[in-house]
């Protein structure tokens, strides 16, 4: 059975959180929480644990329950509560789920509007900058997904503003659709920006161009830009735009300008035959550098043939 990708904002199905217990989970219950409120969806809070695998038994409603069970059902209820009083009007459910986080997540995926988890758990080593477990989920969810993560101001959007990174492959993108709906929601200020370099290998005197190089590669960015924005930007005639082409790498362009948002989005591209991370640069910096929390949208499948890489 294939998942349909989102195509849009407005998509059934609720919000879900990963919880394990660490500082940057309850980071992203809070969030998670402050979302849900937002876009009117149901909340659920879900944590994955192995522990009837390594300690043998079943779920028991026993006082002598195992140790592993009392952790996770405390962690489940410890979240719930942080979300109820956060969110008082939220509609919340919560699960423990007897598998390894990154599935539990990507599996809860499959119905869910948006996925969301802290940029480390109880388990990463604290010197990283991104944990396993939301690297996984961001490079192969078929939902949004946000990697919660960034300085104060962005985690309580004081910024007023989302900043959108167009590509090449986003005309008609579900990443464009979704900044454009979330800014709406927000009422914030949309940021958008193409970033472009000149080929490395392009002569200066191009048969045929005439003008400066650089002159024709900021046009194609600026042209690549309305074609991206074109079939969105009269739905949402609220959302106050802000449009610019920048001369640079894409990842380090939308790093910087992070510092300045209260959430980042890319897009990123799924192929129907999944081999590795499917993450692109781009998303990759940012979801280790960004001073805000990402959102990774899948854009539509890539066909692929056999043997393709």
């Amino acid at each position: 059975m294939e998942s349909p990708l989102v195509t849009g904002p407005l998509v059934t199905g609720p919000l879900v959180v990963g919880a394990d217990g660490s500082g940057p989970s309850l980071t992203a219950v809070d969030w998670a929480a402050d979302e849900a409120a937002r876009h009117g969806l149901p909340l659920r809070i879900v944590h994955a644990s192995l522990w009837e695998r390594y300690e043998g038994v079943v779920p028991s409603p026993t006082a002598n329950r195992p140790s592993g069970q009392v952790l996770a059902e405390n962690i489940v209820a410890s979240a719930t509560e942080r979300a109820r009083l956060r969110a008082p009007g939220v509609e919340i459910t919560a699960d423990v789920l007897a598998e390894d986080a990154a599935g539990a997540l990507l599996r809860a995926g499959w119905e869910a509007a948006l996925l969301v988890v802290g940029s480390r758990g109880r388990g990463d080593f604290r010197d990283l900058l991104l944990g396993s477990v939301a690297l996984v989920v961001a490079a192969r969810a078929q939902c949004p997904v946000v990697v919660v993560r960034g300085d104060r101001q962005g985690l309580e959007a004081r910024h007023g503003r989302v900043l959108l990174g167009v590509g090449e492959h986003d005309v008609d993108s579900a990443a464009v659709r979704f900044a454009f709906h979330e800014a709406a929601v927000r009422g914030a200020e949309l940021d958008v920006v193409q970033a472009w370099r000149r080929p490395a290998l392009e002569p200066v005197a191009h048969p045929l161009l005439s003008g400066e190089p650089r002159a024709h590669a900021e046009q194609r960015a600026s042209e690549l830009l309305d074609k991206a924005l074109a079939p969105v930007v009269d739905e949402y005639p609220g959302v106050r735009l802000l449009r610019s082409t920048v001369e640079g790498s894409a990842h380090q362009v939308l790093t910087e300008r992070s510092a300045a948002a209260d959430l980042l989005v890319v897009g990123a591209r799924r192929r129907d035959a999944l081999v590795g991370l499917e993450l692109g640069r781009v998303a990759h910096r940012a979801l280790h550098h960004a001073s805000c929390p990402v959102a990774v949208i899948p854009h539509r499948r890539v066909r692929t043939t056999a043997g393709e890489p």
